[in-house]
């Protein structure tokens, strides 16, 4: 048998017989070879004897093939869309392509690397070195890797664009429009409805949806269109499709969202329902003339996703504990805070189902509603119609609730309202946008609510962040680098123990990134008496945490964060990151 050579393998001018090949492997015995021989003899086929072998089911095309390939002392691939580089499959004329069956696949140092389907055709590989002008280094395939390569590289004039194999299983996956109205169409519609472009798109979303993606962008630049999801917080991209595909791209998402495609001089927000393997996702759809093109932003709520156990979010069991007494109180607020994206509304979620009863009435007051809550009366508001947080709650109010929940606190007269349900007997959850818990109260000072009211009514305030975990398939120590240094011996004068960071090398499992999933970082204020005191004379932001920092069981967001980065969760970049420490 012919050695290999594993530097730059080639095909070699000798090699054994398919059928000893597959007897040596043990695919095959000598009397399936002798009954295949019969059969191309009696059938009078000219057809190889690897190919009767596959005909009657004996082996596969792609057991022969690695046969062949292990003959020849090239190496087998299995090809797909996946691993071709779109640029490189220009090199090679797609009739040429066809025609011999190979394809291109990809350049490295100069080194084009070509899957073939007959690795003993040496003129097609000097062929190929003298239209492309690189060296050519083979790999053996099954015709059907490389017909299905072929047909899912899609020309475009210039451009090409590879539609991956997982269209192929997506397509089998049911994943259907559950809603969907067609209204005032343009020419658009023709070329949005173009098989190429309802592919792309559904591409493009199942493949957000199956990688855990909350946002997909679609972002046209100057010649240049890219797709980049958002996992784990941080933007990556995905692919590259040709700028000219950008018009039919986004009328194709107007058409499904039921929006205005000839209208593209202002911003328009829709929805799409979908249904991927039989559960239902919501596509929150948002769109922006730029100066390239319109701009697409679909938000991905997945109904899979939609309600966490409070045990699950990575409080520390001392936190969870004040916070589970916070929730089950009689009256009151209880606020979450946070920047957009911080995971707010899933902590308030985790919430609601865990006191989610028969005997107590829940309601919520949202913009928009989520996700579904069995049990729990929701309601979206519609400003365009008068339907406002504080008339709503105002309604609420008179629907004889227990808990109320709020989905932010945004103007005066909502933050009053809410005060008032909290002191005449009702729980009320809700958000604001603020850095930390203690500047939730002055926040309400500003809104306009008394003091003396945000002291007799406000019950606890929890501030979070979102910071990407490590991957644990693929963590390790690590020594800091001088930034890191910095920060972590400034951290020492401040008493934490830092002997060991941890890090992410990066893996298939996590993109290489480093990075899978995220983490809440949490800090909790649960106001004393003394506290409640300094609320009610209108006390600062500064007085406030002092008093916070003097109360026993009062953790920071960075105190959370490097005692979670200490024990390998995360790292110290992504606390500085999210804390500004």
């Amino acid at each position: 048998m012919t050695e290999r050579n594993t530097k730059n393998p080639q095909p070699t001018a000798a090699p054994p017989r398919v059928g000893d090949l597959l007897l040596d492997k043990g695919l095959v015995t000598q009397q399936q070879i002798d009954q295949a021989l019969e059969y191309q003899r009696s059938s009078g086929k000219k057809a190889l004897l690897g190919e009767v072998l596959v005909e009657l089911k004996m082996v596969t095309e792609a057991q022969v093939m690695e046969a062949v390939a292990e003959g020849y002392g090239v190496p087998f691939a299995s090809v797909n869309p996946a691993l071709i580089d779109p640029a490189v499959a220009e090199l090679v004329p797609r009739e040429f392509c066809e025609k011999h069956q190979v394809v291109p696949l990809f350049l490295v140092e100069g080194r084009l690397t070509l899957a073939v389907s007959e690795p003993a055709n040496v003129f097609v590989v000097e062929e190929v070195e003298k239209m492309t002008g690189h060296q050519v280094q083979v790999v053996a395939s099954t015709q059907q890797d490389i017909r299905n390569a072929l047909t899912n590289i899609t020309s475009a004039g210039d451009d090409v664009f590879v539609i991956d194999e997982v269209m192929d299983d997506f397509e089998s996956s049911d994943l259907d429009i559950v809603q969907q109205e067609i209204t005032d169409l343009s020419d658009l519609e023709n070329s949005a409805g173009e098989s190429p472009v309802i592919k792309l798109v559904n591409y493009i979303v199942y493949s957000a949806v199956t990688e855990g993606a909350s946002d997909i962008h679609i972002e046209p630049d100057d010649g240049r269109l890219r797709v980049r999801f958002r996992v784990d917080g941080a933007l990556y991209e995905k692919i590259a499709p040709p700028h000219h595909m950008l018009p039919a791209v986004v009328s194709r998402i107007k058409i499904m969202s039921a929006l205005d495609i000839s209208e593209r001089r202002i911003p328009q927000d829709g929805a799409i329902t979908i249904r991927i393997d039989k559960r239902q996702i919501d596509l929150r759809v948002s769109t922006m003339p730029g100066k390239f093109g319109e701009k697409v932003v679909m938000r991905i709520v997945d109904q899979k996703n939609a309600v966490s156990s409070l045990d699950r979010l990575g409080f520390s069991p001392e936190m969870l504990e004040n916070l589970r007494g916070l929730i089950n109180q009689p009256n009151g607020v209880v606020l979450v805070t946070g920047p957009t994206g911080s995971g707010k509304s899933t902590t308030l979620y985790g919430a609601l189902a865990e006191i989610n009863r028969e005997d107590i009435n829940i309601s919520t007051v949202e913009d928009p509603v989520e996700y579904n809550l069995p049990g729990v009366n929701q309601f979206q508001t519609h400003d365009k119609a008068g339907f406002t947080f504080s008339k709503a709650l105002r309604a609420l109010l008179r629907q004889d609730p227990d808990v109320v929940m709020l989905g932010e606190i945004r103007d005066q007269e909502t933050a009053k309202t809410a005060t008032q349900a909290a002191l005449t007997g009702h729980l009320v959850l809700s958000t604001l946008h603020t850095n930390d818990a203690p500047s939730a109260v002055t926040r309400l000072f500003n809104i306009g609510v008394e003091p003396y009211l945000v002291a007799a009514s406000l019950r606890g305030v929890l501030a979070q962040r979102l910071v990407r975990k490590i991957c644990q398939n693929c963590v390790e120590t690590v020594e800091p680098d001088e930034n890191t240094r910095r920060m972590r011996d400034q951290l020492r004068k401040e008493g934490y123990t830092l002997d060991r960071l941890y890090r992410g090398v990066g893996c298939k499992k996590c993109r290489n990134t480093g990075y899978a999933g995220r983490l809440g970082l949490y800090e909790l204020l649960v106001p004393n008496d003394e506290a409640l005191d300094a609320i009610s004379r209108g006390a600062s932001l500064q007085e406030i945490r002092e008093l916070c920092d003097k109360s026993g069981g009062y953790t920071s967001l960075k105190q959370d964060g490097v005692a979670k980065a200490i024990k390998g969760l995360t790292t110290l970049d992504e606390v500085f990151k999210s804390t500004a420490l």
